[in-house]
């Protein structure tokens, strides 16, 4: 009861410093926290198939680890997944899928089916991060006295078989957008609810759906803050001024945009931006992907900082695997994840190293990548800087 009292006493701040401060420790001391992380999520693949067949019970370090684990791709992982679908969670998971998240088909055009676990979307929820910083650091919890515009894709799209249930599945962005509103003080606005309403549609049509949806229900309210992907953030922005002949920071003030899905949303897609929806707005970087929520901005400096106290990094370089943290400034290596569901999972991003503890996606693990990141940077004079 007094520990209750203590709680309800303290301001919102004070709440949020305390949601923040595992992460903020994790980042003091990235080596010992990423071997407490490891040796967690060690304990649930000891429950599972997976973990028993390469020896999750006698792992004794990263390099033990590493010898044990191979790297992974979706691709390894998809018969397994096609079994989990079909019921036999066992085989991958430590507790039933409450849902399955799907991608944009960013991988080879196609489609990828990921399961997700209460324990995995406890851990979805460090989205919010990038706001609560931004709270601290301005000293003004006011961001939260507005709503979210609400740009995300439906996070129902459909429903999945697996053995005798029936499980949701629908895109990632809204499924963050979802559970963050319902962990934090953000209000989103359409909700979620009214957008998977609407249907899972991709084509324009059902876009423009979405967004007469989103600006009719915030036309009165005071949007603070804006999240959801990049490009779509966008294309709203100039289908407002279209159809409605206006820009966003023509009805707005929104404080902090929370935006992810692609490189350069901090270098060269930030005039573009701060053009649509005002120049007061604050950017804040997030990097997740289907398969999780792997960090986000923390301060004004033009790149995200990794969820060191929730999943286990590790990067493909060309002198080998090492740690995320290990990585040098101006290093890139393809980046490999453990997570609740998957471990030591290639992601397909390449990931490049800035002035520790700080990093950017400059785009997928593709032999073009760096080139065309390089002249991205040169036509933005973003030369190496933050």
């Amino acid at each position: 009861m007094a520990e209750n009292k203590q709680s309800a006493e303290k301001t919102p701040l004070q709440r949020i410093s305390q949601m923040l401060q595992p992460w903020q420790v994790s980042l003091e001391t990235p080596a010992q926290t990423q071997e407490n992380v490891l040796q967690n999520l060690l304990k649930i693949y000891e429950q599972t198939a997976y973990g028993e067949k390469y020896g999750a019970d006698s792992v004794g370090s990263i390099e033990d680890y590493r010898s044990k684990f191979p790297v992974a791709t979706y691709d390894d992982y998809f018969p397994v997944i096609q079994r989990v679908m079909a019921g036999e969670h066992k085989l991958l998971l430590h507790e039933p899928a409450v849902g399955w998240a799907i991608t944009r088909g960013t991988t080879k055009g196609e489609t990828k089916f990921i399961p997700m676990t209460p324990t995995d979307i406890e851990m979805r929820v460090s989205a919010g991060r990038a706001v609560m910083m931004y709270a601290m650091q301005t000293r003004s919890p006011q961001v939260f006295a507005g709503v979210n515009l609400n740009l995300n894709f439906p996070s129902v799209v459909g429903m999945l078989k697996a053995g005798d249930l029936e499980l949701e599945y629908g895109y990632s962005s809204g499924i963050y957008t979802k559970f963050v509103s319902h962990k934090t003080p953000v209000r989103s606005v359409p909700s979620q609810e009214d957008i998977d309403a609407l249907g899972g549609g991709k084509t324009w049509e059902a876009w423009k759906q979405r967004f007469d949806l989103a600006y009719e229900q915030c036309l009165d309210q005071n949007v603070t803050l804006l999240g959801g992907v990049a490009p779509t953030a966008i294309q709203f922005g100039r289908y407002c001024y279209r159809k409605y002949h206006c820009y966003p920071k023509d009805k707005w003030q929104i404080l902090v945009m929370t935006l992810g899905s692609t490189p350069g949303i901090n270098t060269y897609r930030a005039g573009t931006l701060l053009g649509l929806y005002g120049r007061q707005a604050a950017i804040r970087e997030i990097y997740g992907a289907t398969e999780g929520m792997f960090g986000q901005q923390m301060d004004e400096k033009r790149a995200w900082v990794p969820n060191y106290d929730l999943f286990f990094f590790e990067v493909k370089t060309r002198k080998g695997v090492k740690m995320l943290h290990e990585m040098q400034p101006g290093e890139t290596g393809s980046l490999v994840v453990s997570t609740p569901v998957l471990a030591r999972y290639k992601i397909g991003d390449l990931i490049r190293a800035y002035k520790p503890p700080y990093f950017r996606c400059i785009g997928r693990e593709r032999w073009y990548t760096p080139i065309v990141h390089t002249w991205q940077m040169f036509k933005t004079l973003d030369l190496g800087g933050l």
